[in-house]
């Protein structure tokens, strides 16, 4: 009698177990669409042979939803740069986010940013790691406080060197709540893997699949976009 009570009460908990893990996929709100992006990075001895240590970033996105019929939002980053060594740089940047989600008012957001970048070559290939603080000014005197934090990786391949496997994990926090930026902690986590092509020193080529999770402003409901997302590299 006590074993049959107790195999009744497991098949009920895991009925409820898997009817609320039902509840929350089918609450997870998910999208599709494509982000598309440039980036420049050089050293400033184009401008002056005694800067060769100092490194500019320009770059600029176009991001789109709603299975790419809305643009819903750009990025526009420039950052100057010094090279403490080979594989170690520090940035100090600026990003304006114009944004215009469905259904809602338009957005102008600016950002500044510190960032350190360090890339570390191995025998399987080269990781590289990108820490950034951005301090969001969204609206008015509303200031949000971004910690991220990214993790890449790159292979080549040895058939074709010119060819590459490539997969990154970025990781978003909120340092602090505020009334538009939502309250404190984890804000969104964005994962890519894909392929890239080497044209030459200057042009490098990359596409794949992005995967963007979020939390929203008040941790009660999440959404994920299966995205497209295609680069283009400059380096000078």
């Amino acid at each position: 009698m006590i074993k049959q009570k107790l195999k009744l009460l497991g098949l009920t908990l895991a009925f409820l177990g898997s009817a609320s893990m039902d509840i929350r996929a089918n609450d997870l709100l998910q999208d599709a669409g494509g982000w598309m992006q440039v980036l420049a990075e050089g050293s400033l001895k184009v401008v002056d042979p005694r800067l060769e240590k100092g490194r500019i970033w320009l770059e600029g996105q176009a991001r789109f939803n709603d299975n790419w019929n809305h643009w819903n939002q750009g990025v526009v980053r420039a950052a100057l740069g010094y090279s403490i060594s080979d594989r170690a740089t520090i940035w100090a940047g600026y990003s304006w986010v114009p944004t215009q989600a469905i259904g809602k008012s338009f957005v102008s957001e600016q950002d500044v940013w510190p960032a350190f970048r360090y890339v570390l070559p191995t025998d399987i290939g080269t990781f590289s790691f990108r820490t950034m603080f951005e301090a969001n000014f969204l609206k008015g005197d509303e200031v949000r406080y971004r910690p991220r934090q990214m993790i890449r990786f790159t292979h080549s391949l040895e058939f074709e060197p010119r060819l590459s496997l490539i997969a990154w994990d970025e990781v978003l926090l909120r340092a602090n709540s505020t009334p538009f930026g939502g309250k404190a902690g984890f804000d969104q986590n964005r994962v890519f893997a894909g392929l890239g092509w080497n044209f030459n020193k200057t042009f490098r080529a990359e596409a794949g699949y992005l995967n963007q999770y979020l939390d929203d402003a008040k941790h009660t409901h999440n959404s994920m976009n299966h995205l497209v997302l295609a680069s283009l590299f400059i380096n000078f």
